[in-house]
């Protein structure tokens, strides 16, 4: 049985990420990159379906657990009765191999240790064979993958598990080092710990130390900025929305997605949330990566991609594993990204116009992609699509759609307007102005005083939170104060936002879920908007209190059972917490100061 999800940390080498539980058990890793099988899939079944535990052998008294300094060393302190340790893990910055260093350091007394390894790739489904090597270390091998374990400590095999009992005294620090290798290239060599230790620590104070910002939050912002580094690919600067799939946005549901892409849908957030905590390199090599990843004709367009861009994601299910907590079926890719989700144009226009205003160092110029982006958008925003949140089933008119599908003309007439650029201006100007009297007059719900979900529905929607943001409307007009009054007063049964309306009957009626973390936040920038700043601290206070010991968040919350739900860590929530958190540090400009470009 795995833990609860608010119960791991991560570890990460910029290529993948790795999930470490309280006890010790690493439950969740997919080996060598985030998109790669798993290797170690206890998280969605079993020990049966690997997992990696180091921890004492007898009974443990209290334990502790924190990340060293700002970065993703994590320390694990268990108190026994005959003494102290700490498990110290961490995975060095990717070099020629990808490794993994546990370190068994005793503090105090002595310790019986125990270590369990059980190696399934292809999602805990397929059993390696394992030898010794001439230098006695551990050689795991299946198909393209394989692994090699170095340690001093005695290993043995038990029960299709390889296991040592090992004891530990005060000052003894005993290693174990993981590494991955292609099975078709020779082992991989051993590691200098101290040395890799050393590199891993340097690594992180320096990039922490980029951070620009010093106001109040800094340390919920810092861990925020740390896991979203974590889940960006380095080669390509793609980011991943998770680095875990099929974590259930209910508890024992079947709404389990792949969440180990990179969604166009966040693209401005992730900018912008970089950009004003001074992490420029990053924001370009994202766009970089968003210019890439779009690059062909605009009708082709997805609203994600692989880490490298890679636009086949077939969705099939791992029907041996039994789910989180029973939540089946537990799905590998994702069949959403050959939705149409016309929300996306509006993002990839909004980020090519924030990069250009903040002065972005960009590889290339993207002003022809944009005018044929906007060509091609001219012909389709009246089309139904599947909204933000890619519901399965007939398309809909969706107002945050035409909200977005409105940016996107907007930020290339501000394009041109700013930088002087040749495109048929008036004409994109009749668009922009057509979709704002489309949706004002068929998305606002003048009986309810709100806006909703979809053209003809009198369902609420968390998403048009996003109107003044985007400067849709300002923050001072009646109708978004209605929106907001509406929230409240029917989104809000337990003080986080819903993204669905639980008011649904019939066919519209909205998948079950916990909380949508992100749309808290989002309602908290609502109110920077219009001055209400107690409030919106009072919603930040409330989401940070839900993040695990460790800082660490999921997407959803489930307000009943008092857990995170969903994949974990989220980008988007902790893209979502960053920006909130400089909008209230600088809540004389707008949220996100997309509304003001």
């Amino acid at each position: 049985m795995p833990s609860n999800i608010e119960d791991y940390g991560i570890i990460g080498d910029g290529e993948t990420v790795a999930l470490v539980d309280r006890t010790g058990s690493l439950d969740w890793l997919c080996w060598p990159s985030f998109d790669s099988d798993a290797c170690f899939a206890a998280l969605l079944g079993d020990k049966h379906n690997g997992y990696w535990r180091i921890a004492p052998a007898g009974e443990i008294g209290c334990s502790s657990r924190g990340y060293r300094g700002d970065g993703l060393i994590l320390e694990t302190r268990f108190e026994t009765a005959g003494g102290a340790v700490t498990l110290i893990d961490f995975m060095p910055p990717r070099g020629t191999a990808s490794d993994i260093v546990r370190l068994v350091r005793c503090d105090r007394g002595r310790v019986k240790m125990r270590m369990d390894l059980v190696i399934r790739f292809g999602f805990g489904k397929n059993v390696p064979w394992v030898r010794r090597t001439e230098d006695r270390a551990l050689l795991a091998v299946c198909g393209p993958d394989m692994l090699v374990l170095r340690t001093p400590v005695e290993t043995r095999g038990q029960d299709m598990t390889t296991v040592a009992d090992f004891e530990v005294s005060a000052g003894q620090t005993v290693p174990f080092v993981m590494a991955y290798g292609a099975s078709h290239f020779e082992v991989p060599p051993p590691v200098d710990v101290a040395e890799a230790l050393k590199q891993t620590e340097a690594f992180w104070k320096e990039w922490c130390g980029k951070f620009e910002y010093d106001g109040p939050y800094r340390d919920i912002a810092m861990r925020s900025l740390v896991a979203l580094k974590a889940m960006i690919y380095a080669p390509s600067g793609g980011i991943v929305a998770a680095p875990t799939t099929s974590l259930p946005e209910k508890l024992g549901g079947a709404r389990n997605w792949d969440y180990r892409f990179c969604w166009l849908r966040d693209a401005t957030f992730t900018l912008l949330a970089l950009m004003n905590s001074g992490y420029y390199d990053e924001a370009s090599e994202w766009h970089d990566w968003l210019l890439r990843s779009v690059a062909g004709s605009p009708a082709d367009m997805q609203i994600m991609y692989g880490i490298l861009g890679q636009r086949r994601l077939t969705e099939w299910e791992a029907d041996w594993l039994p789910g989180y907590e029973g939540a089946r079926p537990v799905r590998i890719g994702n069949a959403a990204h050959a939705q149409l989700q016309l929300d996306v144009y509006g993002e990839l226009m909004d980020v090519f116009h924030q990069s250009r205003e903040a002065n972005l160092k960009l590889s290339e110029p993207t002003w022809a992609l944009e005018c044929e982006l906007l060509e091609h958008l001219a012909k389709i925003w009246n089309e139904p699509d599947s909204g933000i949140w890619e519901r399965r089933g007939p398309g809909r008119h969706y107002v945050s759609s035409k909200v977005l599908v409105w940016v996107a003309f907007d930020r290339g007439i501000k394009s041109v307007e700013h930088y002087g650029f040749d495109a048929p201006v008036e004409r994109w100007r009749d668009v922009r102005d057509a979709i704002h009297r489309d949706v004002c007059e068929k998305g606002f719900d003048r009986e309810q005083n709100t806006f909703v979900e979809s053209y003809g529905s009198k369902l609420l929607d968390a998403s048009t939170l996003l109107i003044p943001s985007v400067g849709f409307l300002p923050p001072s007009d009646p109708r978004v104060a209605g929106m907001l009054a509406a929230v409240e007063e029917h989104l809000m049964p337990d003080g986080f936002v819903l993204r669905h309306d639980p008011r649904a009957v019939s066919d519209e009626r909205p998948p079950i879920e916990g909380a949508f973390l992100a749309c808290t936040l989002w309602l908290a920038d609502a109110y920077v908007l219009r001055g209400d700043i107690e409030r919106a601290e009072v919603l930040l206070r409330r989401v940070a209190a839900v993040a695990n010991d460790l800082g660490l968040l999921s997407e959803e919350y489930d307000t009943i059972a008092r857990r995170l739900t969903g994949n974990f860590p989220q980008a988007l929530t902790h893209i979502a917490l960053v920006n909130t958190i400089h909008n209230l540090n600088a809540a004389r400009k707008p949220a996100m100061q997309r509304a003001k470009t």
